[in-house]
C-alpha cells in the first residue's frame, strides 16, 4: 500500500470516530496522522519500526497500527468502527463537502442509512426541518449525491496505469510468442476509467496464464473477466494473430470514432488484418494515435493530411507550478530545485501559495521577499539551472490578485488560481476569471474550473470567453497535471490552440515526487491534440527569460 493509501485509512477512522462522537483527542490524532503520512516521500513499507515511530504525529501507538496495515491491509480500530456503521452511511462520508456532523444528524434523526434513502429524503424536502440544513444546503447535497453515484466504481487513469502495465509485462513473460497490449479506454489515456483492458494476439491457448494471482472469473467466447492482486476490474481479450490488428482497432476506438470509420469506409472489410497499420491503410487514412480516437471529428481532419505530431514528455523543458515548505509543500526550496535539476529539467518555477491562502500557509510580503533572497543565492549555486520567482496568487471574489502592485511587480511568474468560493454561478465565476486574466501581472491561469475528478465537479465557466480573453491578454492556461485534476480539460485544447493560447503542463507539485505528475498531464494533453509548439513549457530557460521580459514590458 502507498503512503496515501495508509493515510486515507487513518482519515477514514477519524471521520467515523467523529460520526460516533468518540474521544475528540484520539480523533484529532488520526486526522493529524493523515496529514503527516500523505506528505512522506519515503514509502512506509521501506521504513523500520523506529523510523515510522519517529515521524511527527505518529509515535509508538500509531506506528503499530501502520505495521498492522502493511501486513493486513487494515487495522482493528478501524474495523471496529466499520462494523458498527451501516455501509450506506460510510458512503456518505465519501461525498466531498458533506461532513460527519451533518451525516450524524441525518442518520440519527431521520434514520437514513443509504444514499438512495438520503436522495429520496432530499427530494421530499425532509432535510429542511433539521438543524443546520436549509433549502440551499439540500439542493447542493442532491447535486453532490448524484455526482457521487455517477462516479462510483470508476477510477483515475493514474490509479490503474501501474497495475495495467505490470500485468502486460507478466503476460508477455507467460506468453513469449504472443502480442500483448493495452486496449480500450486505458489505451486512449482517458482520465477516468471503468476497468483495465488487455488484448492478446496468439494462435495458442492462453489457459496457462491463469493462476492464484491471475484468477479467471468468467469467460465469454474471446473475453475473459479476471481477478488481479490489486482487485481492479480487469478484462482480457484473446484473438488469433491474423486478427490482432482488426480487433485491437475495434476495441481501442470509442463507439463514435468506430461509427465514423464505418460511415467513411462503407462496405470495406476490416475483419482479418494482423496490424492496426493495415487497418488504417485499408481505410485510406493516415495512422491515428489511440488517444485521438475519441470521436469522429478527427477523421475529417486526417483524410487530407497527416495528423500533427503530438507533444512528448521528453519535450517538456521546465517544471512550472511547484510548492515548497514555505507554504504547504513537503520539500524545501533547495530540495525541489535540485530534484528538478536531477531529472534533466532546465528550470523550475516556484509558485507557493499567496497570502490569502491562510489554509495553506500562504506567504505574506515579508516571506515573499525572504524566499526571493534564497532563490537568488540558489541560482548562483545551481547555474545554469534556473529557479524563477513565482507565486500562485489567489483570485479573490472580485477577480483581483491578493498582493499590492509593488509586490506583484517583483515576481517573474504569476499563476492566478481560484481556491475559495467555488459556488458562484457561471456568469459570476466567468467574470471573476476574466478580471484576473486582464490583470497585467497574470502570466498564467491555473486549474480553470477547480475540479477534482470523481470528487468535485468544477465550477461552471464560459470556456470560450475565458480562452478568448487569454488570447487577447497573452495569458497561458495551465493543464494541471495532477491526475485528480487534469484541468483544463483536454476537450478545450483544440479551441485554445486555434486562438493561439499556449497550454502549460504543470504538475502542481507539493513534493519532489509530485513533479512526476507531468507524465499524466502530457497524456491528457495528447488526447486534446497538443503539439510541442503550443505547449508553454517546451520553452527552454533562455526563451522563457525573453518571454518574461517581453511580458513585463507589455510587448508580447
Amino acid at each position: 500500500m502507498t503512503n496515501k493509501d495508509i493515510a486515507r485509512l487513518f482519515n477514514k477512522l477519524a471521520s467515523l470516530m467523529e460520526l460516533h462522537g468518540a474521544n475528540p483527542y484520539k480523533t484529532r490524532s488520526y486526522s493529524n496522522a493523515y496529514i503527516q503520512l500523505r506528505k512522506l516521500s519515503t514509502p512506509l513499507s521501506e521504513m523500520s519500526d523506529e523510523e515510522i515511530g519517529s515521524i511527527k504525529g505518529v509515535g509508538k501507538s500509531l506506528a503499530s497500527k501502520i505495521k498492522e496495515i502493511l501486513e493486513t491491509g487494515s487495522f482493528v480500530a478501524l474495523n471496529e468502527f466499520l462494523e458498527k456503521t451501516p455501509v450506506g452511511v460510510q458512503e456518505m462520508l465519501d461525498i466531498k463537502g458533506f461532513g460527519a456532523k451533518k451525516i450524524k444528524t441525518i442518520w440519527k434523526e431521520l434514520g437514513t442509512e443509504t444514499l438512495g434513502e438520503l436522495l429520496y429524503a432530499c427530494n421530499e424536502n425532509r432535510l429542511v426541518a433539521l438543524n443546520g440544513f436549509g433549502h440551499k444546503t439540500q439542493k447542493d447535497l442532491i447535486k453532490k449525491i448524484e455526482y457521487y453515484l455517477q462516479s462510483r466504481d470508476k477510477f483515475h487513469y493514474a490509479t490503474l496505469e501501474a497495475s495495467a502495465l505490470e500485468l502486460v509485462k507478466i503476460l508477455q513473460k507467460k506468453l513469449p510468442t504472443a502480442t500483448v497490449e493495452l486496449t480500450g479506454e486505458i489505451r486512449r489515456y482517458c482520465p477516468i476509467l471503468n476497468k483495465i483492458e488487455i488484448i492478446i494476439g496468439s494462435d495458442e491457448a492462453i489457459d496457462s496464464i491463469f493462476d492464484k494471482k491471475l484468477t479467471l472469473l468468467e469467460q465469454q467466447e474471446n473475453k475473459y473477466a479476471v481477478k488481479i492482486p490489486t482487485e481492479y476490474p480487469t478484462v482480457i481479450y484473446h484473438y488469433p494473430l491474423s486478427q490482432f490488428g482488426s480487433k485491437q482497432f475495434s476495441h481501442t476506438g470509442s463507439r463514435a470514432f468506430l461509427e465514423g470509420v464505418v460511415s467513411l469506409c462503407e462496405g470495406v472489410d476490416f475483419s482479418n488484418l494482423s496490424t492496426e497499420v493495415a487497418v488504417f491503410e485499408k481505410a485510406g487514412l493516415p495512422y491515428i494515435m489511440p488517444e485521438l480516437r475519441e470521436n469522429a471529428k478527427i477523421l475529417s481532419k486526417t483524410t487530407q493530411r497527416q495528423p500533427p505530431a503530438l507533444l512528448e514528455e521528453k519535450e517538456i523543458k521546465g517544471v512550472i507550478h511547484s510548492h515548497t515548505t514555505y507554504s504547504d509543500g513537503i520539500n524545501t526550496l533547495t530540495e525541489m530545485a535540485e530534484y528538478a535539476q536531477s531529472l534533466g529539467y532546465e528550470y523550475i518555477v516556484i509558485t507557493d501559495h499567496s497570502k490569502a491562502a491562510f489554509y495553506a500557509n500562504g506567504l505574506n510580503p515579508d516571506r515573499v521577499l525572504a524566499q526571493m533572497e534564497e532563490i537568488d543565492a540558489l541560482n548562483e549555486q545551481l547555474a545554469p539551472f534556473k529557479i524563477y520567482k513565482g507565486i500562485e496568487s489567489d483570485i479573490l471574489n472580485d477577480g483581483s490578485l491578493d498582493y499590492e502592485e509593488d509586490i506583484l511587480a517583483r515576481f517573474d511568474f504569476i499563476i492566478a488560481s481560484v481556491h475559495t468560493n467555488l459556488k458562484m454561478d457561471e456568469t459570476k465565476a466567468t467574470e471573476r476569471l476574466l478580471t484576473a486574466i486582464k490583470n497585467p501581472y497574470t502570466t498564467m491561469l491555473g486549474h480553470p474550473t477547480g475540479r477534482l475528478l470523481l470528487s468535485r465537479e468544477g465550477y461552471p465557466i464560459d470556456h470560450k470567453a475565458i480562452i478568448d480573453a487569454c488570447s487577447e491578454h497573452q495569458v497561458a492556461i495551465e493543464l494541471n497535471a495532477n491526475p485528480y485534476r487534469l484541468d483544463l480539460d483536454w476537450t478545450w485544447i483544440e479551441y485554445a490552440m486555434s486562438k493561439n493560447v499556449k497550454i502549460s503542463i504543470n504538475p502542481d507539485a507539493h513534493s519532489t515526487g509530485g513533479i512526476h505528475d507531468i507524465h499524466f498531464g502530457v497524456l491528457a494533453a495528447r488526447k486534446g491534440g497538443l503539439t510541442a509548439e503550443m505547449c508553454f513549457n517546451t520553452m527552454g530557460s533562455q526563451e522563457l527569460d525573453e518571454y518574461i521580459a517581453a511580458k513585463k514590458e507589455g510587448i508580447l
